[in-house]
This record gives C-alpha cells, sequence and structure tokens, in this order.
C-alpha cells in the first residue's frame, strides 16, 4: 500500500530527470549560462540593496490643520550693506507685525573680502554716560538719575529716552522719520553718524530665525528703522544720509521648519548682484506642510517651498517701493506626506523568484534557439544547401 502512494507522488513530479547520458553539452550553452548567471547575480545583489535600505514613499493630503506658528530659519549675506544700516521685519495678513527684530538674530559685520569683523545681537554700540543732558535740560549731576529726552516723542510724562536707540524706537512708535540724528544728544553722544561712517563699504552677514503665525505674510531685510506712517509700513533711511543702498545678496539658507532628508531647497547658495542705484529684490514663496516620518516611526513636521523671484527699481523715500530684500510667502492647503519603510521579506522573496525564473527561462529560450539555428545551418551545409 505504502509503494502504491508514493508512486502516485512519483507520478506528480514536474521535473522529470534525463540520464546524463542523453545530454549534448554545446559552447555556446557554456557562454550563455555564464552570462546568465552573472546577470541573475546582479540583479540579486540590487534586490538585496534595494530590501536592506528604506524605500520612501509620497502621498498628498489636505491640510486640516488649524492654527500653530511657522519658523523661519535663514542666514543671507550682504557684501555691501553695513550691519548698523540693516533691520529685519516680519509681518502677516492678521495684522501681527515684528518691526526691527532683534531676538533670536544675530549679526556678523565683514569687511570687502568677506572676513568676519564682529558678532553682536544688539543695535549701534551702547550709551556712554559722560554728563548727558537730562530731560529739563540740564547735565546729569552725580546725585540725579539720568532721564534723557525723547525729544516730544514721549508716550508718557515720565519716560525717558537714555540711548540713541531708545529715541529712535519713540520715534518709530509715533510713526516720526528721525531726520538729523546730530541734533539728538543721545545719539551725539554715542557717535550714531561717526560709527555708520566707519562701517562704510561692509557688509553684513545676518542669520536666525522668526517664529511667526502659520499663515500668509512676509518678511524682508531692509535699511533704516521702520514705522507706520498713515497705515503704510515705511522706513526711515534719512538717519543715515545715504542716497542709495547697495542690495546685493547671498542666500545662504533659508527653510521653513526643521530640515527633510534628501529635500534641497530652492533658495539655498543664490547669489544676487545689485546693478542699479536703489531697487526692491521680491521673492515670491509657496510653502507646502511636509511631515517626514522615519522608519523608526520618528515624525518631522517641516516645509518645503518653491520660489518666482522680481526686481523692481526704487528711489529713496518712495513709500510703496523702499529698497530692500523682501520674501512674500503664502501656505499651501495641500500637505505632502514622505514615509520611509523597508520591503517585506515575503515580497523580497517573490522578487528573487522571479529573478532567478526569469532569467533561466529568457536563458534557456536563447539557447534553444542558438542550438537549433546551429544545427540547422550545419546540417544546410552538408547537404550543400547552405549559400
Amino acid at each position: 500500500m505504502m509503494d502504491g502512494v508514493l508512486g502516485k507522488i512519483r507520478s506528480l513530479d514536474a521535473y522529470p530527470k534525463i540520464n546524463e547520458d542523453f545530454y549534448s553539452r554545446t559552447l555556446s550553452g557554456g557562454l550563455i549560462t555564464i552570462v546568465s548567471s552573472f546577470v541573475m547575480v546582479l540583479l540579486f545583489i540590487s534586490e538585496l540593496r534595494l530590501y536592506l535600505n528604506a524605500v520612501t514613499e509620497t502621498q498628498l493630503v489636505v491640510d486640516t490643520a488649524r492654527g500653530g506658528t511657522l519658523r523661519i530659519n535663514f542666514d543671507v549675506t550682504f557684501p555691501a550693506l553695513p550691519c548698523s544700516l540693516l533691520s529685519v521685519d516680519a509681518m502677516d495678513i492678521s495684522g501681527e507685525q515684528h518691526l526691527d527684530v532683534r531676538h533670536d538674530i544675530i549679526k556678523k559685520r565683514m569687511d570687502s573680502h568677506g572676513n568676519v569683523i564682529e558678532a553682536r545681537q544688539d543695535g549701534i554700540g551702547a550709551p556712554k554716560i559722560e554728563r548727558p543732558l537730562q530731560k529739563h535740560g540740564g547735565r546729569l549731576e552725580h546725585n540725579e538719575t539720568y532721564c534723557g529726552s525723547c525729544y516730544g516723542a514721549e508716550a508718557a510724562d515720565d519716560d525717558c529716552c537714555n540711548s540713541c536707540e531708545d529715541v529712535r524706537e519713540a520715534y518709530r512708535k509715533k510713526g516720526w522719520a528721525l531726520s538729523n540724528p546730530d541734533l539728538i544728544d543721545q545719539c551725539k553722544r554715542e557717535g550714531f553718524l561717526e560709527r555708520i561712517k566707519e562701517e562704510e563699504g561692509e557688509g553684513c552677514n545676518v542669520y536666525g530665525f522668526l517664529e511667526v503665525n502659520k499663515v500668509a505674510g512676509n518678511f524682508h531685510f531692509a535699511p533704516g528703522k521702520s514705522f507706520a506712517q498713515s497705515g503704510v509700513h515705511v522706513h526711515d533711511v534719512l538717519a543715515f544720509q545715504k542716497d542709495s543702498f547697495n542690495i546685493t545678496h547671498r542666500i545662504n539658507r533659508l527653510t521653513f521648519g526643521d530640515y527633510i532628508p534628501g529635500v534641497v531647497n530652492p533658495l539655498d547658495g543664490v547669489h544676487w548682484t545689485h546693478a542699479t542705484p536703489n531697487g526692491m529684490y521680491q521673492y515670491f514663496l509657496k510653502v507646502v506642510p511636509t511631515v517626514y516620518t522615519h522608519v523608526n516611526g520618528h515624525s518631522i513636521q517641516s516645509n518645503q517651498f518653491s520660489v518666482t523671484e522680481h526686481f523692481k527699481t526704487a528711489s529713496v523715500g518712495h513709500l510703496q517701493m523702499l529698497p530692500g530684500v523682501f520674501f512674500f510667502y503664502d501656505l499651501s492647503p495641500i500637505k505632502v506626506n514622505f514615509t520611509e519603510q523597508h520591503i517585506s521579506f515575503l515580497h523580497f522573496l517573490t522578487n528573487v523568484c522571479a529573478i532567478v525564473g526569469g532569467v533561466f527561462t529568457v536563458s534557456g529560450i536563447i539557447d534553444s534557439f542558438v542550438y537549433h539555428g546551429h544545427r540547422a545551418i550545419k546540417k544546410k551545409i552538408e547537404l550543400g544547401k547552405f549559400s
């Protein structure tokens, strides 16, 4: 009975064996075997690398997140604009404004060769208290507390402006322009204009980050103290006593959020050379929310962006076209999800079987074609029919 069962199983053999005495080995078959084995090994190695390395899948979904903030990281170099002239502002369509931002921002003074002279976080110098002019008109005495005048820009009677920067800030809040700093005691003592002249011909590297609302808006780098005048955002450039500003710039880095592996930001390393006396350089950015999920499950909430550029000439004092570099950004309603994942072992095994079987089958067809073709030609030659 056992022999009958084994016989039935033997009859199901899909791979009948042929006696080795009936094999006919050829040179072409050996060459085809070598080539097919080499191809098989290459394809196997390629499939193994794909299995060992994670692959990234991309998915587009509607961004349903509401509120939140957007972090803008930047590193921009102005080779012909001194740090004392440069200010950073940010504003959005909700009406929120961040004028002359200084926190989380570092400015590096650079010489004409690009070497760093000084790195600082504050504005121009610090006040020197050498018998400064008091608010009441007299000079500071030893038994008095210093309280400098704001020159009509006080918000309250007890307000004091103890430095040139305080006076400029008070004027900014009033929407006034500070046309002649030499008439201001604080600015004259601190050598405001002298410091600006000392930095003539220098450049500035400004880097840091801004935390803004997650709505459309803009941030810009421009000379002068910024303030609102009749509902219009303007910069006070009269205090610098300059007719033109060179806004040649290089964007070393600009990102919206954390770094995403494999993503190259389109503005990194971009350089633009200023050719006209004054102008406004504008970048229009479309920010796309992006989530990158590592194979270990860790997620990075960040953004990608596309950009278009525009330049228009401007003249100093024209409120609608002040010189500077402007970045206008808007948020896309579509979110991109990148997910890293490994190919399953069964999928890898299936592909390996397909490689082995496919190469073996194709090489068998080629070998059969070559063998039978060679036999047919040989027979014709023997019969004298081949020409």
